[in-house]
């Protein structure tokens, strides 16, 4: 009885131990208002416009263009980017492609998801997703695994007809995560997130100071995590507890009663 009343103490831990784990696995950033969301795109990596993620931006541009976007994701975010391209009505066949690049601009590739599509002529809209690699803590530095920090979205027309140069387009954006949590945790962390040093300015900033260079202002709502926590740690304690509930169940049952099971004659 005692046994049983100890393992059914541990399983009712175990619940509420891991109740936060899995609570974290839900994605990270749910979906704000499209009031501040930006309607705009740079051209430039340093002119990419900020998003959050969650936030549906959009754009309207030239088939041509390059556009750009940046949104930050940190330790354990395993990032998903979509884009749609509203395409005129009449056009050639056109191949467009989304790329995502991490704070030194280097391109990251896509675990999944459709980089590159190919619009036939009378296709109104092309669809465009990308999933990245989880992000890590820390890496070595020869290695291209994604880490902390600001993450760009290029969007651009490859294979271009030249009769198709110039038609307008519209384009919407969207940057989400997935929190992996402590499947991905590695030991380690970086000093400070991959965060560029030039920030996107508006117009007026640049003719009232263009020499300023500010950190760019793009980071997670709750802030860049060091690296060390994870709900691995979790796991690792309910695993440890269980262990020595196992131990101790385990020599309770092979003990016996405690009595000699044979009185020896003359005793």
């Amino acid at each position: 009885m005692r046994i049983t009343r100890a393992l059914s103490t541990a399983l009712l831990a175990l619940g509420l131990a891991a109740g936060p784990a899995v609570a974290d696995s839900s994605p990270s950033a749910s979906p704000s208002g499209d009031g501040g969301a930006p309607t705009e795109a740079g051209t430039s990596f340093r002119t990419a416009t900020e998003i959050e993620q969650g936030q549906q931006a959009t754009a309207t541009g030239s088939t041509g263009d390059y556009l750009y976007w940046s949104f930050p994701a940190d330790a354990g975010q395993r990032p998903t980017v979509k884009a749609t391209v509203e395409l005129p009505d009449t056009h050639t066949a056109q191949t467009w492609q989304i790329d995502v690049y991490d704070g030194l601009r280097r391109r990251q590739s896509c675990q999944y998801g459709a980089q590159t599509r190919t619009a036939v002529p009378g296709t109104a809209s092309v669809e465009l997703a990308c999933v990245l690699r989880t992000v890590r803590s820390w890496s070595e530095p020869w290695a291209n695994d994604p880490l902390p920090g600001t993450y760009y979205v290029r969007l651009t027309v490859v294979g271009l007809q030249s009769s198709d140069l110039g038609l307008p387009v519209r384009a919407e954006v969207r940057a989400d995560s997935a929190d992996i949590g402590g499947a991905a945790a590695v030991d380690g962390s970086l000093a400070k997130p991959l965060v560029p040093g030039i920030a996107v300015r508006s117009a007026a900033e640049e003719d009232a100071s263009a020499k300023s260079a500010v950190l760019s202002a793009v980071k997670p709502d709750d802030g860049w995590s060091s690296g060390w926590w994870s709900d691995r740690w979790v796991w690792t304690a309910i695993g440890g507890a269980l262990a020595a509930l196992a131990g101790v169940g385990g020599y309770a049952l092979t003990r016996g009663s405690g009595r000699p099971s044979r009185v020896p004659p003359g005793a």
